[in-house]
């Protein structure tokens, strides 16, 4: 399958379409939003995706319960969700500079919405495309009205079971969405590529054969995003920041600009050295047979002389003999002089 978005056209034989993920890694502040806008587009990344929620569209303001967060190993550990979301959302009237500023550098702009009122605004700012967070992945409603408008949709299988997940792509395609996405993905954060499990990936696709396969990545570093090229993905999502030393709700498991330039470089090289199968020599091997080993004449050697381990030998260059007819050759009788340095032929003996 292939579509496009924006100028860029997505498919299975195509490189793969890196996404820098904003999140909150803007500190609520507008020009930093805008600095890592630029530095996304000077690393290479095709397109800028932000969050598309308010506290009061994902949440209440309330203490107890599920609503705080008390894993003392989470980075939000403390907070109650509404606090957490009150941090880290972009608001709403950033969104259309950020995607006007993120077009301007040559780059896709679009979203995640967390509801349906987000769908609308985003709808008036004209996005190209969707993205469904892991976490909204059983949200039905919104999947509906995502899909109603027709455009790409990119959905992440973070905590999710395979029959949900075949069910939330099922009400996407049943609600008008032909071109969809679906992004391995383990909703820790962050990841570790022990928990990352990407040889996932070819089972998704055979669970969705329509569709494209990808991965949103909250590990540390490329290694992870660059694997998964060579086991079909072929869109790649990544948190990005400035610098993991700003702090920020998501700085800990965010690329900085010089990574996010290498993912960029690597996950296209990845891709290029997939390639076909190759069970002869290539044609751009040819110059190199001259390199291989072959027998060589390494003495003189007179007419009738016997050939032998002293006067013959496997070496460089590979124009000779090849080096598996060595046992027939040694205790052959030479038809003429031979000189060292000429390439053994069977014309010879």
């Amino acid at each position: 399958m292939e579509f496009k978005i924006g100028k860029h056209t997505l498919g299975k034989k195509y490189k793969p379409f890196i996404i820098a993920e904003l999140s909150g890694n803007h500190n609520q502040s507008l020009d930093r939003a805008k600095d890592i806008v630029k530095a996304a587009a000077e690393a290479g990344a095709h397109a800028l995706k932000l969050q598309t929620y308010t506290a009061d569209t994902i949440t209440i303001n309330h203490r107890g319960g599920l609503f705080d967060i008390t894993d003392e190993n989470s980075l939000w550990h403390g907070k109650n969700l509404y606090e957490l979301y009150e941090e880290a959302h972009t608001p709403w009237e950033w969104h259309k500079e950020i995607f006007d500023y993120a077009k301007e550098l040559g780059m896709e702009a679009f979203s995640s919405p967390f509801d349906e009122t987000a769908v609308d605004f985003l709808e008036d700012l004209n996005v190209p495309a969707y993205k469904i967070a892991s976490f909204e992945s059983n949200h039905h409603p919104l999947l509906k009205k995502v899909a109603s408008t027709g455009k790409p949709v990119i959905i992440s299988s973070g905590a999710s079971k395979i029959n949900d997940l075949l069910e939330s792509v099922a009400v996407l395609r049943s609600s008008g969405c032909k071109n969809i996405t679906v992004l391995k993905c383990t909703s820790t954060y962050p990841a570790n590529p022990e928990n990352s499990n990407i040889v996932t990936i070819p089972e998704f696709q055979k669970h969705f054969p329509d569709d494209l396969i990808g991965l949103s990545d909250h590990t540390m570093g490329i290694g992870v995003s660059v694997a998964s090229v060579a086991l079909g993905a072929r869109v790649i999502e990544k948190h990005f920041t400035l610098r993991r030393a700003d702090g920020g709700v998501d700085s800990a498991f965010s690329l900085e600009p010089e990574e996010m330039k290498n993912l960029v470089v690597e996950s296209e090289r990845a891709f290029l050295a997939l390639g076909h199968v190759q069970l002869d020599t290539q044609k751009s091997e040819l110059a190199s047979l001259r390199y291989k080993r072959s027998i060589y004449i390494t003495q003189d050697i007179k007419e009738g002389e016997e050939f032998s381990p002293a006067n013959t030998r496997i070496i460089r260059p590979g124009d000779g003999l090849a080096p598996k007819h060595m046992t027939e050759v040694i205790g052959q009788v030479a038809k003429k002089n031979l000189s060292k340095g000429t390439p053994l032929r069977r014309e010879y003996f």
